[in-house]
């Protein structure tokens, strides 16, 4: 990866990993762990979209990232509403979008965003990452889907990072 110099001082590799994060699971780590290696800095942004329904609030989501990112020096976490994701990125300085890619129809959906994003700011990298085996059938909306029926906490255990794992069931047991 090149590192571009402005005035002879090596530029920051800044790279923005974006989702609704609801809720974070064990796949979105995966990505965060390998994206925070690869940058000097990472900011994971929680997109809010008013037209979609989420099982946890804004604050609650932002929350639990921090409480399962909170071992990475480099990371932080903040939100962004009402924007492309690319104007985002470039609003903070970011040179980097991270995508993840599961399934064919992930990256038909991420190929045509990439092309959209660099129609927009051509100085903004999109990179994708392929998640191993284990995590590319996790996904927030798969882990919601098996919430309910008896078992269910045993079921979804495998795929949530602990505070979050706590949280779903904290949630549901009061119901």
């Amino acid at each position: 990866m090149a590192h571009h110099t402005v005035k002879g001082k090596r530029e920051l590799k800044r790279a923005v990993y974006a989702g609704s994060f609801d809720p974070v699971t064990n796949g979105h780590l995966w990505m965060i762990r390998e994206a925070v290696e690869l940058f000097d800095e990472l900011i994971v942004a929680v997109g809010v979209n008013p037209e979609k329904h989420c099982t946890f609030s804004v604050e609650e989501r932002v929350a639990l990232l921090r409480a399962v990112t909170g071992g990475f020096s480099k990371l932080r976490v903040d939100v962004f509403e009402n924007q492309f994701l690319v104007n985002y990125a470039q609003s903070i300085g970011a040179n980097y979008i991270i995508r993840g890619i599961r399934t064919a129809s992930d990256y038909e959906y991420e190929r045509t965003m990439r092309y959209i994003n660099s129609d927009l700011h051509p100085d903004i990298t999109t990179i994708f990452l392929l998640p191993p085996r284990e995590y590319a059938e996790v996904s927030s909306t798969m882990v919601k889907g098996l919430v309910g029926p008896r078992g269910w906490e045993s079921v979804i255990r495998q795929y949530l990072p602990e505070p979050v794992y706590s949280k779903l069931i904290e949630m549901y047991s009061s119901e």
